[in-house]
């Protein structure tokens, strides 16, 4: 049987420092992402759905509103950023577990973020596209 795969794709603006770049990703700077969710499930809806598209977009499009979006992404180690933008009255700052490089965000939506936003749905994010600049981009598939 065919297994189809549902694709919602979200736009969002973050800024991020890649701690220890050997290059100008060591400084504070944004990208205008493109997130890009695929989506799966064991079998389809009543509908002939595996889900709606609209359920992608309030749930991942939430928490990325929420969390990412107009935010800077910092390691949770990378003290000095940490601190600078603590001067600045309302910034948001999003801590990750690990090094905010593109691999890295999209490993997070992949593995913690997104099971936890499909929980209650039977259906599996299969694989996460990040786009950080029209020319480069990063996926991570459940299956790989």
């Amino acid at each position: 049987m065919t297994s189809p795969i549902v694709v919602r794709r979200l736009d969002f603006c973050a800024g991020h420092r890649v701690y220890r770049h050997e290059s100008k990703c060591a400084w504070l700077h944004g990208h205008n992402y493109v997130l890009y969710v695929h989506a799966t499930a064991p079998g389809l809806d009543a509908l002939g759905r595996i889900v709606d598209f609209s359920v992608l977009k309030a749930r991942f499009g939430a928490w990325i509103a929420d969390h990412w979006d107009h935010a800077m992404i910092l390691w949770k180690d990378d003290h000095e950023a940490i601190e600078a933008l603590g001067h600045v009255p309302g910034q948001r700052l999003y801590l990750l577990d690990t090094n905010p490089t593109a691999e890295n965000m999209a490993i997070t939506l992949l593995e913690s973020i997104g099971p936890h936003l499909m929980a209650d749905t039977g259906v599996q994010i299969s694989r996460i596209c990040l786009w950080e600049t029209p020319n480069c981009y990063v996926e991570v598939s459940a299956d790989a």
